[in-house]
């Protein structure tokens, strides 16, 4: 089932794998409501203008989608959209939910190494790490925090890398094949939040 999504990404490094995102969702592009290529230039507009008309896309949305970008926190608003996903805003008689969040992980020098190097188990289990400084507070925090913890394997303590973190990482080719997948895994997991200790401040 399509779920309403918006995109946040830092535009000058991302914007064309928002566009790509944007035509692997086929006919479920309908649902999405952040920019396109044929949304007004904002840049001249006040804070406050932007802030609303961002509101506006993503109040009605149930799945935020998140470009991590090499250089993703030197952007002002991304963290921003994050916390206003997570949060409940009532408008008139209507409450907006939790959203679901997934992060898509931009390829860069020809792998995923940058932000997720993979680290061999003394066990022997595979696992993939993050390296926390290229993102937002509100992200890390949002990850491991699955309650009670569910371990993929309890000698060394790994997760799932899609149930065990409210926010999943996902490296773009793998969410580009599927994407329906990953946002229904978010979605889902919206709807059971209290199975999270949930971090809505950036």
């Amino acid at each position: 089932m399509a779920r309403k999504t918006f995109i946040s990404y830092k535009y000058s490094e991302a914007k064309k794998l928002r566009d790509s995102i944007i035509e692997s969702l086929g006919e479920d592009a309908t649902y999405y409501t952040g920019e396109t290529t044929s949304s007004p230039d904002m840049t001249d507009r006040t804070t406050e203008y932007i802030k609303e008309q961002l509101k506006n896309m993503i109040y009605s949305t149930s799945v935020t989608i998140v470009v991590i970008s090499p250089n993703i926190i030197e952007s002002d608003w991304i963290d921003w959209e994050i916390e206003y996903s997570l949060k409940r805003v009532k408008r008139g008689d209507v409450t907006s939910g939790t959203n679901g969040l997934v992060g898509v992980v931009q390829k860069y020098n020809g792998d995923y190494s940058w932000l997720r190097p993979t680290n061999i188990k003394s066990d022997g289990c595979s696992t993939i790490g993050t390296n926390e400084r290229f993102i937002y507070n509100i992200i890390n925090n949002n990850r491991f925090n699955q309650d009670p913890k569910v371990y993929s394997c309890e000698t060394c303590k790994s997760i799932d890398s899609l149930n065990g973190s409210y926010i999943s990482l996902v490296n773009e080719e793998d969410f580009l094949k599927d994407p329906n997948k990953y946002i229904e895994n978010a979605y889902e997991k919206s709807k059971n939040n209290n199975g999270y200790i949930l971090s809505k401040k950036k």
